[in-house]
């Protein structure tokens, strides 16, 4: 939704297309390099330069609380998770991936169907310059998913950190258990 908002975005003078393009640049390459790398820490990286330019294309088009959690949950949490459970149950940290030629066209072929998908969306959306919500009904829009998390989805949320939690004291455990 907030990749459409032009109205709200922020002006960086000439300097902005340059920063746009550049930003989605270093996602499609880094995004690309997931995809391709046989070397699981170097997806690790990579998987981190593209969920950072993310972050700072939600940053250009003034949707900070998205770009912050984008940054804090997915940059932040997730990919530490990913790394430290790779290197805490593989006895080798870099781990190499032999990907088959069949799993390769299926990923080509799904990558094409979702790509084709997301050019149909951008063709039928109409982009009048006109966000959808004011800027005051945006802040009243954060301060309701705020209110929301630390009630009506706390339980939820803490009980998906205490999932996350026993998930990395179970990979530790195993590890450990291995080695010795």
């Amino acid at each position: 939704m907030y990749l459409l908002l032009a109205a709200q975005s922020i002006d960086l003078g000439p300097v902005q297309p340059l920063l746009f393009y550049g930003l989605a640049l270093l996602l499609a390459i880094s995004a690309w390099s997931v995809v391709l790398s046989d070397n699981i820490v170097r997806m690790a990286v990579f998987l981190l330069l593209a969920l950072g330019a993310v972050g700072g294309l939600y940053f250009m088009l003034a949707a900070e609380f998205l770009a912050a959690v984008q940054l804090i949950v997915y940059a932040g949490g997730t990919l530490i998770l990913i790394v430290f459970g790779v290197m805490l149950t593989s006895k080798n940290p870099f781990l190499q991936f032999r990907v088959k030629l069949w799993e390769r066209m299926v990923a080509l072929a799904l990558a094409l169907t979702i790509c084709g998908f997301l050019i149909f969306a951008l063709v039928n959306t109409p982009l009048d310059g006109n966000g959808p919500l004011a800027p005051e009904a945006e802040y009243e829009q954060v301060q309701e998913i705020g209110k929301s998390l630390l009630s009506t989805y706390l339980v939820p949320f803490e009980v998906a950190a205490v999932l996350l939690l026993v998930v990395m004291i179970g990979a530790a455990y195993m590890a450990r258990r291995r080695a010795q």
